[in-house]
């Protein structure tokens, strides 16, 4: 019989199990730390491992997302482990949710996805990869608020007056894409906000797709 948990060592595991139940997929230590309050990734490590040690998860090493419940190591198949995605990226299950974007890291990388909305790419045209959340209001007088999901479509090629996802020196915004030579414009829908100008000679600019649509509220209300 496995030794009894601690109070927090329940409120870890509850946790896991709540948002397994919600999601299909198991949180990661930074989602654990932030939900329970501890101050690091790290604490929600230690308390994964005593888990472990009781008995009641499998910790699988080097993922972002490895841990399994008892049940899950009866149901699963043999090789479900060997055949997972080797970039340990979520399985998916519809589109996947950007929340914070670290400077100069991919902007599909794993730890960058809070969850999957089960929303088809289709649903959006031309197809959408991933749904980015909206922070600010520099958009907001063409609709697109705060917490909003923007539907994106991954491409570099780009139209004047399309609403972009740019990247510049290693920040993420959404904006209005203007070109003229060498010269270009991201524009703000909003007054309060002041263009961004970029001399392409001299500085980076890579557009990470277009928006296709919005999701108000990030509520799985959708709008074309």
């Amino acid at each position: 019989m496995s030794r009894p948990l601690t109070a927090r060592q329940q409120n870890v595991f509850d946790f896991i199990v709540k948002t397994m139940g919600e999601f299909g997929y198991p949180p990661t230590r930074a989602e654990i730390a932030k939900a329970l309050g501890f101050r690091s990734p790290n604490a929600a490590e230690e308390h994964l491992r005593a888990l472990e040690r009781k008995g009641v998860i499998r910790i699988i090493r080097n993922t972002s997302r490895g841990i399994r419940l008892p049940n899950q190591e009866m149901t699963e198949p043999a090789d479900s482990l060997a055949s997972a995605p080797a970039n340990n990226e979520l399985p998916s299950v519809g589109l996947p949710v950007i929340g914070e974007v670290a400077a100069g890291s991919p902007i599909l990388a794993a730890e960058h996805i809070d969850r999957y909305c089960p929303l088809p790419a289709e649903y959006f045209t031309p197809k959408a990869d991933y749904l980015l959340r909206v922070r600010g209001l520099s958009m907001k007088d063409v609709g697109i608020l705060e917490g909003d999901l923007l539907a994106v479509h991954r491409t570099e090629r780009v139209r004047d007056g399309q609403i972009v996802v740019a990247r510049l020196e290693d920040e993420v915004t959404v904006k209005r894409f203007k070109r003229q030579g060498h010269q270009v414009t991201l524009l703000a829908e909003n007054a309060d906000f002041a263009p961004i100008e970029i001399d392409l000679r001299t500085q980076a600019l890579d557009i990470e797709g277009v928006g296709v649509g919005v999701i108000r509220g990030g509520n799985g209300q959708a709008l074309g």
